[in-house]
């Protein structure tokens, strides 16, 4: 019996010790999203080109050529390599590269105001900025301080181009215009320059099951449409006011941005596709970001891509450093192996 006792105690003990630990863990966790999510673990990340590309391009040009001569081809890619590489560092221009990917809130925005700030710092002259955009638009509160984070860059007279490959409609727009240069791609979604709102109302529905809603406000438009109350035309008529003041404002804030567009003929909420948002002058140019950047790049550009990430644990970030060096180890021998695969072909 007393055996069976230091037993079940063990058990007991065992278990008491894998709970708590179990809850310290998920506290951990939790206090690691709340910071993510809070901004204050975000960390700098800046990558430099695109070195899968280059290895794949080397790829190409051994396969390319005759057999005979890969292994000399091979020595030539390496040392010019080193001549790029050695460039790249004088290299006058670089290109600093955003991305923007915006939902109705435009939740992104205090780390792009974060990014803006430090760029604004470190920006030299002949530098330029390229914010990939891509955004449907969203609140007009919340896509309005996300395109006064882009005017900051705007009004301390840096270069910045935004390139669209899919959509920058409605808020997305707003963002867009502050461009110094606009691309979009042939088929991206750009203007929409219109405000919209929907509000169901349930009122018939209460009133069909005898539910009374009582509404008191303090101030005559407090609140003009509501969901459960009956709507008035008055309501209604100064609601219709605001949406058109808030439009208003949307026209004024892109013809200022744009002053050789003619903002009547495009503000009527319609949506063009890149070639038509051409014509119609609510781009620069027609063209996809990528081709973009590639062409800085051949122009012996520095392009550096600059984000803010969340920032991981300790033994998250220890394995992470060890993958990090096992990859480069990793791909400088598939880069030997490569080059010595095409020659003996």
């Amino acid at each position: 019996m007393i055996e069976w006792l230091a037993d079940y105690g063990l058990f007991l003990a065992k278990t008491a010790t894998l709970v708590i630990a179990l809850g310290v863990v998920l506290t951990l966790i939790a206090h690691g999203r709340r910071k993510g999510q809070s901004g204050d673990g975000a960390t700098l990340k800046v990558v430099e080109l695109d070195e899968r590309f280059q290895r794949r391009r080397r790829q190409l040009r051994l396969a390319a050529e005759p057999k005979a001569g890969r292994r000399r081809l091979a020595k030539q890619l390496r040392k010019s390599d080193k001549q790029a590489a050695k460039g790249l560092v004088d290299a006058p221009e670089r290109i600093w590269v955003l991305d923007f990917d915006g939902d109705l809130k435009a939740s992104k925005t205090p780390a792009l105001a974060e990014l803006v700030s430090l760029l604004l710092e470190e920006i030299q002259s002949g530098d330029e900025i390229v914010l990939r955009l891509q955004s449907g638009g969203g609140l007009v509160h919340s896509y309005g301080l996300a395109a006064a984070q882009l005017d900051r860059l705007r009004d301390a007279g840096a270069s910045l181009t935004v390139c669209v490959d899919k959509v920058a409609a409605s808020g997305g727009y707003m963002m867009a215009c502050c461009a110094n240069h606009l691309i979009a791609a042939p088929f991206a979604v750009i203007g929409s320059i219109g405000v919209v709102a929907q509000i169901p109302n349930v009122h018939r529905l209460l009133k069909k099951h005898d539910v009374d809603v009582e509404l008191l406000t303090a101030g005559r438009y407090k609140r003009t449409l509501t969901v459960l109350g009956e709507n008035s035309e008055e309501g209604r008529a100064k609601f219709l006011e605001d949406l058109a003041s808030t439009h208003d404002l949307f026209k004024h804030y892109v013809g200022e941005r744009r002053p050789g567009l003619d903002v009547e003929s495009v503000a009527t909420g319609e949506i063009w596709y890149g070639s038509e948002a051409l014509a119609a002058g609510l781009v620069d140019a027609v063209g996809t970001s990528d081709a973009y950047l590639l062409e800085k790049q051949r122009q012996q550009a520095r392009v550096l891509n600059v984000s803010l990430e969340s920032r991981s644990g300790l033994l998250s970030r220890l394995g992470k450093g060890v993958e990090s060096r096992l990859e480069k180890g990793v791909d400088h021998i598939l880069q030997r192996v490569d080059d010595l695969g095409w020659q003996r072909r």
